[in-house]
């Protein structure tokens, strides 16, 4: 069985899907509506921006998504998904590739995410690390033991890998404590906030009613998503889980063991990158 996997937030790089855009004229039609609704030609940072331009959120997570629906809607005949799944925003790309929402839909509830969640980043200063080597167990222990700060396990991405987010005193806090308990390696990413934690509670009610006025549609093929890592075709279902990501941790380990436990034997990835490639072979 196929399972088709969206990558998220830090797969970007530039040129990303120039191309695409160059090569194929379904792309460029694409490429020049999402432009047009956008209010700005973001194909010209994805092209031709720098590594900054990209960072920002507000153009992140719409680039990334645009890459990987985009590449999705390329195969015409040929996308026949038994499943799909994506990691944090990648997720909305998975629900447009599997027909839950409009390619109109996911883009703007995709950028309103990215707008949302860079307030509530320029809000409260925090930030995520990755810790390696260790039990999910004793990542979540530790952090529970963080009272004073926000601090939680944010993205379950393979064995022995967690990302942790928080404020950032937390993230010190922790960081320090799981390398005492082992961790191979406890790094801080460059990141513009705390995704996945409370911290993202303002942006997740902005998403809330952003959702709510959104048709949703029942997906050609379940989707497995983030916040309890099963197989989803309810429309109301999808998007109450999309709202909850925000705040709550990414379940991608979980998720890809759910989807082999259903029969997924070939895993394709659409989108900036190989990331999820990685992961899932870990």
């Amino acid at each position: 069985m196929k399972a088709y996997v969206f990558p998220g937030q830090g797969a970007q790089f530039v040129g990303m899907g120039k191309n695409l855009y160059d090569n194929n004229p379904v792309a460029k039609e694409l490429f020049e509506k999402a432009n047009d609704m956008l209010g700005f030609r973001i194909t010209d940072l994805m092209f031709e921006g720098t590594d900054e331009d990209l960072k920002q959120t507000k153009v992140t997570q719409p680039a990334i998504f645009l890459h990987s629906v985009i590449l999705a809607k390329t195969l015409g005949a040929d996308f026949q998904p038994d499943m799909t799944a994506g990691h944090s925003l990648g997720e909305f790309s998975a629900l447009v590739a599997a027909g839950a929402l409009s390619f109109e839909d996911g883009l703007m509830l995709v950028y309103k995410r990215a707008l949302a969640m860079q307030k509530a980043c320029e809000a409260t200063p925090s930030t995520m690390a990755a810790i390696l080597g260790l039990p999910d167990a004793t990542v979540e222990d530790i952090c529970a033991d963080i009272t004073d700060e926000v601090v939680v396990p944010a993205n379950y991405n393979c064995p022995g890998q967690i990302v942790i987010s928080g404020s950032i005193p937390g993230i010190d806090q922790a960081c320090e404590k799981l390398l005492a308990a082992g961790a191979k390696w406890a790094l801080k990413l460059k990141v513009g906030g705390a995704f996945h934690s409370p911290l993202m509670e303002p942006a997740r009610a902005e998403l809330a009613e952003a959702i709510e006025n959104t048709r949703f549609n029942a997906p050609v093929c379940p989707v497995y998503q983030n916040v309890n890592a099963r197989p989803e075709t309810d429309p109301e279902t999808i998007k109450w889980n999309l709202v909850v990501q925000l705040t709550a941790p990414v379940r991608w380990t979980q998720s890809v063991e759910t989807m082999i436990a259903d029969g997924a034997d070939h895993f394709i990835e659409l989108g900036p990158g190989n990331v999820l490639q990685r992961l899932i072979k870990k």
